[in-house]
């Protein structure tokens, strides 16, 4: 690498909040942006999980704070993002990873789950935007949203997903209404695809086993580690993608070959 484009990940000075970020993907998205010299912001309604995020960055000599939020509540989402623009100013990166993706048959689903997943992986993205974005202009910097969706979106994985692929799919339709609205403040906003990755979200995840022929499908490069996702996202938030907007990056281990 040479001299000029040594630093091309330096997010020295920038502000990172991160949601779902006590654990899994969005833990190693917090890791990576830190190690990249962000001040990452964990935001989570798991207040144990935050604490622990946050300290382990703070121990490794990264600055990072806490925000504990459901991103089901609304007014609770616009009292979180208002404390932390009064304690950091407003954000250069906001990644919306977090998302529940328990699993109902097609015919079984219940509009209470329908709602609950739609309300945390669609519902609460939006409202994040709606309540940052303000700040982001005003600052007159523009800056970077990342929407953390789903391979889902592009095609089946797993029996069960129907409320889980309506809310990806909700989202990376988000992100391209955003992005052509926010284009003009030099706001970009782009879109990763995860697969499947070795999480304790994955592992934990409720609802009947995978089971079938196209639920047994693996990818060629083997399950994904939260780190991988993370290094899209970083990319998405350095200059190097300052011209890349509407635009996504699916991380999938090459599931789509199969």
């Amino acid at each position: 690498m040479t001299a000029n484009n040594a630093g091309w990940t330096d997010l020295a000075g920038r502000v990172a909040i991160v949601t779902g970020a006590a654990s899994g993907i969005g833990a190693g998205i917090a890791e990576l942006l830190a190690e990249s010299g962000a001040t990452v912001i964990v935001a989570d309604r798991n207040e144990a999980g935050v604490r622990a995020q946050v300290a382990q960055l703070v121990e490794a000599g990264h600055a990072a704070d806490a925000m504990i939020v459901d991103l089901a509540d609304e007014t609770a989402i616009e009292r979180a993002c208002s404390a932390a623009v009064e304690r950091h100013g407003a954000p250069w990166l906001l990644v919306n990873n977090a998302g529940v993706h328990d699993r109902q048959p097609l015919l079984e689903v219940t509009v209470a789950e329908w709602e609950r997943v739609n309300a945390v992986n669609a519902l609460g993205p939006f409202l994040m935007i709606r309540a940052l974005v303000p700040s982001m202009i005003a600052r007159g910097e523009g800056g970077r949203i990342v929407n953390v969706a789903s391979n889902v979106v592009l095609a089946p994985m797993v029996v069960g997903h129907i409320s889980y692929a309506a809310s990806k799919a909700a989202l990376r339709a988000i992100s391209q209404t955003a992005a052509f609205e926010l284009v003009e403040h030099r706001i970009t906003v782009n879109t990763v695809l995860p697969g499947g990755v070795d999480t304790p979200g994955a592992r934990g995840a409720q609802g009947p086993a995978p089971a079938g022929p196209a639920s047994s499908r693996r990818p060629p490069l083997g399950l994904s580690q939260p780190r991988d996702v993370a290094a899209a996202v970083l990319f998405f938030a350095t200059p190097a993608a300052r011209a890349i907007t509407n635009q996504q990056i699916a991380v999938d281990g090459g599931f789509s070959l199969t």
